[in-house]
This record gives structure tokens, C-alpha cells and sequence, in this order.
């Protein structure tokens, strides 16, 4: 494929920063013109209500290369990054919040750690965070730990937005609910590399945090759990479904069939009453589960083939290819140098 016509892809989700969007756009285009590379900075406005639009308008008649996707509501932060990922073209994808905490001086330094590195992301840390410790720090820290050990993939801030992807990694997953968090996580059953790298993190100066207060904590907690048991699954049993309802199952069935074994020795052998006893219950109904587990895998494994087969998509992702370019007869001759030119107008083919 040819390589993109642009370079970096800049994705800000915003939602309600109106005071924010301005000087963001003026240090991102500060840091970006200093890298020497074309760019574009995709605004996607998640529904605001505080005239954030209006102002990002403001900003894209005065310098095209910012480009505005306004939603029709509120949709979330996973489904802004991922409107941001189909649009993005190019070859670095970077990922930003609007509230300036993230500091847009590190993305020249980010990327020339991924291009030496030959890195697909590389994950900002926010290592001297300036937040709040109950409320912030302390559930960030335990939700990474947990993260790490559940998926694998051992990043010390997962909450940190800064993070520069290549664009194959964007442009082969696909998120759902908030798994905006798990991008790395998600992107590591594809085989890629990562790494992480310290930022710059900035106490926020203007609007209003979308995560502050006790109750938004608590939900916040609860959600990126769920979504935990998500990416659990997906990167576990996503393409053989079979092998989690199946082990169930057969687990369920082989216990439902030993009760139910040793149940029989009693009668046969000491005459004991079977009628009596919750025991034989329970072994029907440890029976009945397990065929039914093994139903759901075996239809989990019909959907999964009908997903992939009509949508053509593998069940692996390359990296890259190295072949010899295949040249047809049509063009070896028009490469192929004239007689009347001489030896020396030939060509290497």
C-alpha cells in the first residue's frame, strides 16, 4: 500500500472545554510544526453543551488542518477515540485530552522513541501526577496493577490519554463500551511492541474534571472492572468460545454424572432411598447445565465463524511482508532498455 499522505494524526476527544481548545491548539501546533512533519488534529466534539463547537468552528476556519466531528450527543470517551481512529490518516495516530494536563511538548520526543525503537505504541506516564491522592491516584494505581496482572500487559498508567500508536494498531481494533483504556491491552492479542515513557503532567487550570466527586469515582471503578472481565475474555476465548463454556461444561456434566454414579452404587447395593434426597436433584440439575454450557460454546463457535467468514477478517495480523515485486511480461519489456540505446541506458529490473 502507499504510505499516507500525512504523517500524524492528532485525535482530542472534547467534551465541554471551551476554555481549553484554544491554547491547546496553539501548543499542539507549536510542538508539531517543530517535528517538520504534515499533521491534521481531529476535534471531536462528544456532544458539548458549553459552546465548544462554536469555538472549534472558530479554529478550523482559521487553519484547515484542524477538522472537526461533532456528535449528535454525548457518546463517551471510547466511541470519540474511535470516530477519531476511522478518521485518521496518518501514519502515527496520537491520542490527547483537551484539558492541557497532557502536555503537547512531549509528542516529538514520543515519537522519535517509537521510530528508533521501531515501537507500535508508546504509552505516556504520568509519573509526578498532579491530582488529587484519595480520589485519583490511589484508585489509578490499583486499577493498573490489576490491569497488568489480568491482561498481561504491564503498563504503569493506563489512564494516561498520551499515547502514540501506529496506525495499523488503530486501524485493526475495534472498541466498544469504554475500553478506550485497554487500547494496549486490546491491541496485544495482534502481537504488538510496546513501551512506556515519563510525561509531563499539568494540574488543570481551566473547566471542570468529568471524574471528580465520590460517586463518579465509584462508577468509574465499577466500569473499568466490567471492562476488565471484557478484555479478560476477548483476549482469552474471543476466536474459541468453545473452550471456556466447553471446560464448564464438561466440568458440570462430570460432576452431575459421579453424584449421580455413586447415588446408583447406593441403591443397587444397600437399597438406600433415592427419592429423599436433594443430592439426586442436584446432580440432574449439574447434568442439564453442562449441556447447556457445551450448547452455548458450540453456538459461540457458529457465530464466531459467521463473523469472521463474512466480514473477511483473519484471525491473525502481520507486521509487515518482504517479497520479490512480481513484474508481468507487458511490463519487463517496457523496463527493458531498447537495443538502439546502448548498454548504457539499461535498467535494473
Amino acid at each position: 500500500m502507499p504510505p499516507p499522505a500525512i504523517e500524524l494524526s492528532i485525535v482530542v476527544p472534547i467534551f465541554n472545554e471551551i476554555d481549553n481548545i484554544e491554547p491547546l491548539v496553539e501548543q499542539l501546533t507549536a510542538s508539531l510544526e517543530g517535528t517538520g512533519r504534515s499533521y491534521e488534529i481531529l476535534c471531536i466534539d462528544d456532544g458539548s453543551t458549553d459552546g465548544s463547537y462554536e469555538k472549534l468552528k472558530e479554529v478550523h476556519d482559521r487553519d484547515g488542518r484542524v477538522i472537526v466531528v461533532r456528535f449528535r450527543k454525548n457518546f463517551g470517551q471510547t466511541a470519540a477515540f474511535t470516530a477519531g481512529f476511522d478518521a485518521a490518516r496518518g501514519r502515527w495516530v496520537i491520542t490527547i485530552d483537551a484539558d492541557l494536563q497532557n502536555d503537547p511538548a512531549d509528542i516529538p520526543k514520543m515519537l522519535d522513541e517509537a521510530e528508533a525503537g521501531d515501537w507500535d505504541i508508546v504509552s505516556g506516564w504520568r509519573v509526578k501526577r498532579k491530582d488529587a491522592f484519595l480520589m485519583r491516584k490511589l484508585p489509578s494505581k490499583i486499577a493498573n496493577w490489576l490491569i497488568g496482572r489480568v491482561t498481561g500487559v504491564a503498563l504503569h498508567d493506563y489512564g494516561c490519554s498520551l499515547k502514540v500508536y501506529h496506525r495499523d494498531v488503530v486501524k485493526n481494533i475495534r472498541l466498544y463500551g469504554e475500553l478506550h483504556r485497554f487500547v494496549p491491552a486490546v491491541a496485544n492479542s495482534l502481537g504488538i511492541r510496546y513501551t512506556e515513557m515519563e510525561v509531563n503532567h499539568r494540574a488543570r487550570v481551566a473547566g471542570e474534571s468529568k471524574y471528580s466527586g465520590i460517586i463518579k469515582t465509584i462508577k468509574r471503578a465499577t466500569k473499568v472492572f466490567l471492562d476488565l472481565l471484557t478484555v479478560r475474555f476477548l483476549l482469552s476465548f474471543s476466536t474459541r468460545p468453545i473452550h471456556i463454556f466447553g471446560v464448564l461444561g464438561l466440568l458440570c456434566t462430570g460432576s452431575g454424572m459421579c453424584i449421580g454414579g455413586y447415588l446408583s452404587y447406593l441403591k443397587l447395593f444397600y437399597g438406600a432411598s433415592l427419592s429423599d434426597r436433594p443430592l439426586l436433584m442436584f446432580a440432574v440439575l449439574l447434568v442439564m447445565v453442562g449441556v447447556q454450557f457445551i450448547t452455548f460454546g458450540l453456538l459461540g463457535e457458529l457465530m464466531i465463524r459467521t463473523y469472521h467468514e463474512s466480514q473477511n477478517k483473519p484471525i491473525y495480523a502481520i507486521r509487515n511482508v518482504l517479497r520479490e515485486e512480481t513484474v508481468s511480461p507487458s511490463q519487463l519489456s517496457s523496463a527493458l532498455p531498447s537495443l538502439a540505446d546502448g548498454p548504457s541506458s539499461a535498467r535494473r529490473v
